[in-house]
């Protein structure tokens, strides 16, 4: 496969960025991360007392502050899993197909389980939580399979600039085909537009149970890839001349990326941008060891998640704007900044 320059070995990422560094990020990350949860359950339209949060808890509210914090706190639970879920996304499909540039967004994955989930609700009927997840996954990999196979067409193979066109244009295509299916539709053309901007304010603990299952086995397939990722970061030669089985470690990766992909999509909608900006981050933090990075990209893409849900709370009290666009406000200028940055020749 042709890609932009390999990045460093691990090994010399290790000697770049020690455990004791690695660790101390960690504990700065872990009280990042506490900060903006506790403020995603304090902060809102309205800012309410501890007292309030643990009576929420506690499973005795009572008066209006308790009852908004009863529901802001499946909201950020639901914001810290999504989150965490789409930046380990990212970080794999970077991995595999080894572009800077990959993102379930930037790659149509996102609106590939969107528009699988939009024609489950207008011909099928669907309605459950459970249901979505599966027609979402299928979707996001039915997706995933098509934009890489059209980015690999022609003289050198999957360029991360082939794939990044590939996947604008499918995923222009893909929004074109949710707005024919959901526009003869009156009766649920409202509730899809809301869904498909993509945000965290209708989470339910019932909910987070159904995706929680889905979520769990994404995240244990990508982490165990991590060895796999770090080989095939040398190159496919180098990776199969060390043992490493390519296309099945390809493969693998691939499947646990588009099913966090997809089972985030069915509770969230398509949210961008999480999955590019986090992984370049943390690789500055503690290299390009997948072993490390992976981690730290759940942490981190909690983090950014979640704060961005509580600034769409803040910026339009006593409205709110949906997490998906804060998220597009902050991405799309680092996208930019990331296509910039790579030489045009190696794009």
């Amino acid at each position: 496969m042709t890609a932009t320059a390999a990045p460093p070995v691990p090994g010399a990422a290790r000697r770049r960025h020690p455990a004791r560094g690695r660790s101390l990020w960690l504990l700065v990350l872990l009280g990042v991360l506490g900060a903006i949860a506790a403020a995603s359950v304090t902060v809102g339209s309205r800012e309410v007392e501890w007292s309030d949060v643990l009576a929420a808890l506690t499973g005795s509210a009572e008066g209006f502050d308790q009852a908004a914090v009863a529901k802001r706190i499946p909201r950020t639970l639901l914001a810290l899993l999504a989150g965490a879920a789409l930046a380990v996304s990212g970080a794999v499909m970077q991995g595999v197909t080894r572009n800077p540039l990959a993102d379930p967004g930037i790659l149509g994955v996102n609106m590939g389980a969107s528009l699988a989930v939009a024609s489950g609700i207008a011909y099928f009927g669907l309605a459950s939580a459970t249901g979505f997840v599966w027609v979402a996954i299928a979707g996001a990999g039915a997706t995933s399979v098509f934009v890489y196979v059209i980015g690999s067409l022609g003289r050198g193979g999957a360029s991360p600039l082939k794939l990044a066109l590939a996947g604008a244009a499918t995923s222009a295509a893909l929004a074109s085909s949710i707005s024919a299916v959901v526009l003869p539709r009156g009766d649920i053309a409202e509730g899809v537009r809301s869904w498909q901007i993509g945000g965290v304010g209708g989470a339910t603990f019932d909910g987070i149970t159904q995706v929680l299952p889905f979520l769990a086995a994404g995240l244990a397939v990508a982490l165990l890839s991590a060895r796999g990722l770090n080989l095939l970061a040398l190159g496919d030669d180098l990776a199969a001349g060390l043992g490493e089985r390519v296309a099945v470690t390809r493969t693998t990766a691939a499947f646990g990326a588009v099913v966090l992909c997809g089972a985030t999509t069915a509770v969230t909608g398509p949210i961008g941008f999480v999955g590019l900006v986090v992984p370049h981050v943390c690789r500055l933090l503690v290299g390009v060891d997948h072993r490390w990075l992976l981690p730290f990209s759940a942490l981190g893409g909690a983090a950014l998640l979640t704060a961005a849900d509580v600034m769409g709370r803040i910026v339009a009290r006593p409205g709110e704007i949906d997490v998906g666009i804060v998220t597009a406000l902050i991405g799309g200028p680092f996208f930019i900044y990331i296509v910039r940055r790579q030489k045009v020749r190696d794009l």
